[in-house]
């Protein structure tokens, strides 16, 4: 089990890139962890009312994000960025704790997005739905 953080283990990225085609946010921690976020991904998992709601019965599965690019991050203080993604959502702010922990747990985050698709019918292509089973 990890130790909790507090301030003087706090993870402090050391780079963010957003590639070429604005669909992968790179980033790198202090101790070389480094992760390759998909800008589908970090839209359905965005940190956001919006989508997280205010209460874990409020989370919202958010399906047709398949295409999704990031236009801007802009920095929030020195603890987090916002992301705009092509889609105007905007209102999520990332920390660095909340991007290192996407980062670590993407496999698990990923596939728990999947299986909720797949059970409300939804699909990562907009405007699509799946048949019922």
């Amino acid at each position: 089990m990890a130790a909790p953080l507090n301030e003087q283990n706090r993870p402090w990225p050391t780079e963010l890139r957003l590639a070429k085609d604005r669909k992968v946010l790179t980033v790198m921690f202090e101790g070389e962890e480094r992760f390759a976020l998909d800008a589908e991904y970090l839209r359905v998992v965005s940190p956001s009312a919006e989508v997280q709601g205010h209460s874990p019965d409020e989370r919202k599965t958010v399906p047709g994000k398949r295409n999704v690019a990031i236009l801007e991050v802009q920095p929030v203080g020195n603890y987090a960025v916002r992301l705009v993604f092509d889609d105007m959502h905007s209102t999520g702010i990332y920390s660095w704790d909340y991007l290192l922990s996407l980062g670590r747990n993407r496999e698990r985050n990923w596939q728990d997005y999947l299986d909720e698709l797949a059970a409300k019918h939804l699909s990562r292509d907009p405007g699509v739905r799946t048949p019922p089973r």
